[in-house]
C-alpha cells in the first residue's frame, strides 16, 4: 500500500489548522457533506477539483488547532492519497496515522511544489519526489509500528487482525 504514492499536488502554506480544513459549522453533518467544504477557504477550488491520488503539500503545522477527527477523515473522504508537510499539528498527525491517511513530514519539500505538480512518494523511506521539476527531498522517516499501521490501513485495521489471530495489541 506504502511502496509508492504518485499524484497531482495541491499547495496549501504554514498553520493550516482544523477550522479551516473542516468548518465548525460542519462538525455534525455527514461526511458527505462535510467533505464538500474542505479547505475551501483557503482554496474554493480544491473540495471542487480535487480528484482521487492527489496529494496535499503544506508548510509548517498543518492540522494544528482542535482536536478535531473530522479534519483527516474528510481529507481522506476526498481521496486524498497522501498529505506532505513541514511539520505537523501533533494531534492531527495521530489521528490520521490513526485512520491510515499517509502523511509525510519533509520540510525541505516546503515551498519546492507548484499546484499542479506531479510528486512520488516513497512514506517507508521518506523520499519525496518533485516529477515535474526533477527534484528529489529527504524527509523523516517513521517508526516501524507507525508505517505497520499506515500499511494496515489504521489502527482499527491492525486490531482486528490481531483480533483475528488471537494476539494482543
Amino acid at each position: 500500500m506504502l511502496s509508492r504514492i504518485r499524484g497531482r499536488v495541491w499547495t496549501f502554506g504554514d498553520n493550516v489548522d482544523t477550522d479551516v480544513i473542516t468548518p465548525s459549522i460542519l462538525v455534525d453533518a455527514p461526511m458527505e457533506e462535510m467533505k464538500k467544504h474542505v479547505l475551501e477557504t483557503l482554496n474554493p477550488r480544491f473540495p471542487l477539483e480535487v480528484l482521487p491520488g492527489d496529494v496535499i503539500v503544506a508548510g509548517r503545522n498543518f492540522g494544528c488547532g482542535s482536536s478535531r477527527e473530522t479534519a483527516p477523515d474528510a481529507i481522506r473522504a476526498l481521496g486524498v492519497a497522501a498529505v506532505v508537510a513541514g511539520s505537523f499539528g501533533r494531534i492531527f498527525f495521530r489521528n490520521a496515522i490513526a485512520i491510515g491517511l499517509p502523511i509525510l513530514t519533509c520540510p525541505q519539500a516546503v515551498g519546492n511544489f507548484r499546484e499542479g505538480d506531479e510528486i512520488e512518494l516513497d512514506i517507508p523511506r521518506a523520499i519525496v519526489k518533485n516529477i515535474t521539476q526533477e527534484s528529489a527531498f529527504s524527509g523523516d522517516v517513521m517508526a516501524k509500528d507507525i508505517l505497520d499501521i499506515l500499511s494496515a490501513g489504521g489502527i482499527l485495521a491492525v486490531l482486528k487482525a490481531q483480533m483475528k489471530k488471537g494476539t494482543e495489541p
